[in-house]
């Protein structure tokens, strides 16, 4: 069997950082120029694409930058407070276990992510932790890790919980596995057609497996 290189989307496939996000959100709703997300917002919100939800909030893509910054200063503040989600440190103490290389790709603060591993004690268990700037840039960063590793694009697996990390995988030619439990729904990542959807962490073990035979 081969080895893959596993890349994982931070915030909402490995950390629970859903209400902390929206609760910063709509404390920076005035100040960007958005209303703050009601309840029935929010779930509409997570049947729709990232791009969709950006187009909708009526935020400008010019100031995209500014807002993910502000948002990554509040996560920051309550790094403290956020929990893996249930069953993920033991699938990937598994998957480190079994010679893959794991890392992360993340529209959050490398600062940020870093002390969340220290906090819940799995800081180790990864190779590697880039941040991308920009809310639709991790195929750059993806890509730029493959060419300075060089690792071919058939042993690399994304892992997210947005259409976006589907869509970033796609850019870079490396296998798409979405994950339920995040932001978006099931419906709406199953419709960005993901090479596998799953619904529970340990399935990850399942998945990667199969990708080895």
């Amino acid at each position: 069997m081969t080895e893959k290189a596993i890349i994982f989307d931070f915030d909402g496939t490995i950390a629970d950082t859903f209400d902390a996000i929206v609760s910063i959100t709509n404390c920076l709703a005035l100040e960007f120029g958005y209303k703050l997300a009601t309840l029935e917002d929010i779930e509409q919100f997570r049947n729709l694409s990232s791009r969709e939800i950006i187009h909708k909030s009526g935020v400008s893509f010019f100031k995209l930058p500014f807002l993910l910054r502000k948002v990554r200063a509040g996560l920051n503040n309550k790094i403290q407070e956020l929990k893996p989600f249930p069953g993920i440190k033991e699938a990937l103490i598994e998957l480190k276990a079994q010679g893959n290389t794991l890392g992360i790709i993340t529209s959050n603060s490398q600062d940020n992510v870093t002390l969340f591993l220290e906090n819940n004690v799995f800081l180790e268990i990864f190779d590697f932790l880039y941040s991308a700037p920009t809310v639709f840039g991790k195929h750059k960063v993806i890509n730029s890790f493959l060419k300075q590793h060089n690792i071919k694009q058939q042993d690399v697996i994304y892992v997210g919980d947005e259409t976006r990390d589907i869509e970033a995988a796609r850019k870079s030619n490396v296998k798409a596995i979405a994950v339920s439990w995040g932001f978006n729904s099931k419906e709406v990542l199953a419709k960005h057609n993901p090479d596998f959807l799953i619904y529970n962490p340990h399935e990850l073990i399942e998945v990667i497996e199969s990708l080895k035979k």
